[in-house]
């Protein structure tokens, strides 16, 4: 295992084992729950939102180390962005953990230690659930399946 590998594997289990932003919020005005029945994923994502700016964010649930390290990550990494940004992010997320050719990997941080789940396809269902569900808390809750 090269150096990179090793550090992604120490950043991905720091946040799965202390993950961020865990736990809810006292002023949610959004909130959406989350389920990947591969897995057994389940996740609720909350948001503050204030003039289409993320002002605070918070998930609670359980999952595997992907699933909670990648909500963790997601937390940190959208932090006073607006909507539109966190879309974007998303986008390139997505791409990504996909193994699409066009992912701008130097603009997700360390959202990138992620990326190895592109080796895995049934594994980015896990990294991508937090996301989906966060998609749906900021357009207003709902429930959301990545059956």
């Amino acid at each position: 295992m090269n150096e990179l590998q090793v550090l992604y594997q120490e950043v991905l289990l720091d946040h799965y084992r202390s993950p961020r932003n865990r736990g809810r919020l006292a002023e949610a005005t959004g909130r959406a729950e989350g389920h990947n029945p591969l897995c057994g994923d389940r996740i609720a994502v909350e948001v503050e939102v204030e003039d289409h700016r993320l002002r605070k964010v918070a998930f609670e649930g359980t999952g595997c180390a992907i699933s909670t390290a990648s909500a963790s990550l997601m937390t940190e990494a959208i932090a006073g962005l607006t909507e539109s940004e966190i879309a974007q992010l998303f986008e390139q997320f997505r791409q990504a953990v996909t193994g699409d050719p066009a992912a701008d990997l130097e603009s997700l941080g360390k959202l990138a230690v992620l990326c190895g789940v592109k080796d895995f396809p049934m594994r980015v269902k896990c990294a991508t659930l937090a996301w989906h569900t966060l998609l749906a808390a900021l357009a207003g809750g709902g429930k959301v399946s990545t059956e």
